[in-house]
C-alpha cells in the first residue's frame, strides 16, 4: 500500500546529497539486511525481525512515491557526480517513520558492535549521514528548513 491520494504531499529538500557516502551507505544497509534476512530464516531474534518488517513497511508505504528522485540519484552516481539537491514529496507520517527507522538502525549498529551480528558497525561517517538525511526529513516536515550536507565527501 502507497500513500494514500488524500494524504497531503509536503516537500522535502535535500541539498548537497553526497553521493559517494551515499552508495557505501547503501551498500553496508545491503548487507545489514542480508544478515538480519538469513537470521529471520533460523531462529527469529527481535530486532532482525523487527528491523525488516519496517523496512517492509516503509517499502510498501512510501515506495513509488519519488521513483523521478530515485532515478536522478541513480544517474548522478552513474555519471559520477560528487552530489545532488534533491526534493522528496512525502506525507507528513515521514516525519515519524524517519525517527523510527533512525532508531532501528542505531540499535542494529549496537548489535554489531557488541559481536552479536557479522556484519560491522557502521563507519562513522555513514552514521553522520543517515542522521543527517533523516533528520531532514524529520526537522522539515516539522516546518523546519533544509540544511545542506557539511560532512565528508
Amino acid at each position: 500500500m502507497t500513500a494514500h491520494a488524500d494524504e497531503e504531499l509536503l516537500e522535502v529538500h535535500i541539498l548537497k546529497f553526497p553521493l559517494a557516502v551515499f552508495e557505501r551507505s547503501r551498500r553496508h544497509t545491503e548487507e545489514l539486511l542480508r544478515e538480519f534476512e538469513f537470521i529471520a530464516e533460523g531462529v527469529p531474534q527481535p530486532t532482525p525481525a523487527r528491523l525488516l518488517q519496517l523496512v517492509q513497511s516503509l517499502t510498501e508505504r512510501f515506495g513509488g512515491l519519488n521513483t523521478d528522485t530515485e532515478e536522478r540519484v541513480e544517474s548522478a552516481v552513474a555519471r559520477g557526480d560528487a552530489s545532488i539537491d534533491l526534493v522528496y514529496s512525502v506525507p507528513a507520517v515521514a516525519a515519524e517513520a524517519s525517527k523510527e527507522l533512525l532508531a532501528m538502525l542505531d540499535e542494529a549498529d549496537d548489535f554489531c558492535r557488541h559481536g552479536d551480528l557479522l556484519t560491522l558497525v557502521t563507519p562513522a561517517d555513514q552514521i553522520a549521514f543517515r542522521r543527517w538525511y533523516l533528520d531532514e526529513f524529520i526537522n522539515q516536515l516539522a516546518g523546519g528548513t533544509a540544511t545542506p550536507w557539511s560532512g565528508p565527501a
